[in-house]
């Protein structure tokens, strides 16, 4: 090899290594990672029973599951199966069960999903009333709840179906607001 041809390897690997450094020396460093891993519960309960109070100290909600976690992120309370009260002012308690429950961290609402069914129990006459569908919003407080799932509503002699529900547990008023389909079944007759 010549003298030239060492000169130019001597130069070009001098080249490539202020190159590098500049490279490294100009490049910021890389942030730290923020992954850190699934989301974990504060806490986890199992077999539990919880009583929500209003804020005189009356009970709003009862609920018992199998499993509850809360979250760090959001402090909202994510329930398997629940099974729940609502205490009413003056008679029995409308009493329902859900696959999934979640309340939000105030406790002022609460989220039922998959397979609701609701139990408006009998009274002032009224026979019992038996509301199923996906989805229920409830807030305990306000005795209201809704929905905008197809909803089916049974009662003595009666099934309604329709797309949209809305109910006031203390005026006990339940409404289907679309697309509202019924069969009113004959009363029975008492034989003489």
């Amino acid at each position: 090899m010549t003298r030239r041809l060492w000169l130019a390897i001597a130069t070009l690997t001098l080249a490539a290594l202020l190159t590098q450094f500049a490279i490294w020396w100009l490049t910021p460093p890389t942030p730290p990672s923020s992954f850190a891993g699934p989301p974990r519960s504060s806490y986890t309960l199992r077999d539990f029973k919880l009583t929500a109070l209003e804020p005189d100290g009356r009970p709003s909600l009862y609920l018992s599951a199998p499993q509850l976690d809360r979250r760090n992120g959001d402090h909202a309370l994510y329930i398997d199966t629940p099974h729940f009260l609502l205490p009413q002012a003056s008679g029995h308690p409308w009493q329902g069960d859900a696959r999934f429950g979640w309340i939000n961290a105030d406790g002022t609402e609460l989220r039922l999903l998959g397979n609701v069914r609701i139990v408006q129990p009998e009274a002032d006459g009224h026979g019992e009333s038996i509301i199923t569908t996906q989805n229920i919003t409830a807030w305990p407080r306000q005795h209201l709840m809704a929905s905008a799932a197809h909803t089916e509503i049974e009662q003595p002699n009666v099934k309604l179906a329709g797309v949209g529900f809305r109910a006031n547990t203390a005026t006990r008023k339940l409404e289907l607001l679309h697309d509202v389909h019924g069969t009113f079944l004959p009363a029975p007759r008492n034989a003489p």
